[in-house]
């Protein structure tokens, strides 16, 4: 078997346990009101399979203004080819989870980006923001 065909097939079992779903977007300016008030808005770069890991166990404490926020590292897994383009700072919600429905909801933010020639998924480091 060659090493691409030994590659697609890697990526097709990695891409198997990839059984929750995301959006991923990226800010692109803002609009604002009449009133004012200014909403940003995002371009969708991504959307479909994903898988969320949980890292060595590790969080810090931030605080920002007068609120205590834990930052949870997490790595997040994509498919290789379907993902292209994703960035630090790019914002991830975590749309459909089979396996805990309490990470439906959250939101994540890229901090490390992954780059490999021959990768069986795109693996991600995130950050989440808990209170």
């Amino acid at each position: 078997m060659s090493a691409g065909g030994a590659l697609a097939r890697a990526r097709r079992a990695a891409e198997r346990l990839m059984v929750d779903q995301c959006r991923i977007r990226r800010a692109g300016g803002a609009t604002e009101d009449d009133d004012g008030n200014v909403t940003p808005t995002y371009t969708t770069l991504y959307e479909g399979r994903c898988k969320v890991q949980q890292q060595a166990v590790q969080s810090r404490p931030s605080d920002a203004g007068e609120a205590s926020l834990l930052m949870v590292r997490r790595e997040l897994h994509l498919p290789v080819v379907a993902s292209a383009g994703v960035r630090a700072g790019d914002r991830v919600e975590l749309t459909a989870c089979t396996y805990d429905p309490d990470l439906v909801g959250r939101e994540l933010v890229v901090r490390d980006e992954a780059a490999k020639s021959m990768a069986t998924a795109r693996r991600l480091g995130v950050e989440e923001m808990t209170s």
